[in-house]
């Protein structure tokens, strides 16, 4: 697939770069990056099962992703708008549901539709210079990927609401502390620090990691509790296991497999 506007990148140790390529735009999320975003967590993850995880990130130290393209909302109708909005959410649905982790590298803006696609990411790497926030409602609009629902789950309720409200921004700093980034490190670094998070968890069972997103993005209540006991169950008896239980036994170190 010829890619615009995104930039896919395999290092050697198996881990996948995407990087949206729009810097004079701030990395503004348009149709063309949303085209790439969906071949590299969908086509292109399904033939590299070698991978051991992703990091998602924007060209330059400007920013992560400013928002979504604005010039492309000014011609939409109601019905436009609303499969503009689905077909958003269900790419970063894709993005949630990957069997591998994938990390936000967090430099500068991540704002709007920006900031939806770093929630969307398992965990979010961000530089002491990012800045977060949801500021639809300066335009009279409400976030359309999935951060009404993102941003609650990740800060709480009500803190939510305001950022949602106020359009407040955050900086990298105190969206470590609200839950919002899992680590704040210096500008420049988020790539590092990602690449670090990745290869620690790809000595641990591959096949745990996956269950371990799947469960944890069952929403709170029973049904999580029984997957969850479900998938236990079902690992307990698995190869995988069977190697990480004898390593402990045996003082030695796991070697897991990987597909």
């Amino acid at each position: 697939m010829e890619l615009k506007d995104i930039i896919l990148e395999q290092r050697e140790d198996h881990i996948l770069l995407v990087s949206i390529n729009r810097p004079k735009a701030l990395n503004a999320l348009n149709r063309a990056v949303f085209d790439g975003l969906e071949y590299a967590f969908g086509e292109y993850r399904n033939a590299h099962p070698e991978l051991i995880g992703i990091i998602v990130s924007g060209s330059g130290d400007k920013a992560f992703a400013a928002g979504a393209d604005i010039k492309e909302f000014s011609s939409l109708n109601a019905e436009e708008a609303t499969a503009l909005s689905r077909r958003g959410q269900l790419i970063f649905q894709q993005i949630e549901d990957t069997d591998i982790p994938v990390i936000a590298a967090v430099e500068g803006f991540s704002l709007g539709g920006g900031c939806e696609l770093a929630m969307a990411c398992h965990l979010r790497i961000a530089s002491e210079k990012a800045k977060f926030g949801q500021p639809e409602v300066n335009l009279g609009l409400i976030p359309g990927y999935g951060g009404t629902q993102r941003l609650k789950r990740l800060v709480g309720h009500a803190k939510a609401l305001e950022l949602l409200m106020t359009a407040d921004m955050v900086g990298g700093a105190e969206a470590r502390q609200l839950g919002l980034a899992n680590h704040c490190v210096a500008p420049g670094e988020t790539m590092n620090k990602s690449i670090e998070i990745i290869h620690k968890i790809a000595t641990k069972g591959p096949i745990a990691v996956a269950n371990c997103l799947k469960t944890a993005q069952i929403p709170f209540g029973q049904d999580g509790y029984l997957e969850e006991a479900r998938l236990f169950g079902a690992s307990i008896v698995s190869d995988e296991a069977k190697e990480g239980i004898d390593a402990f036994v045996s003082k030695r170190k796991a070697a897991f497999k990987r597909s």
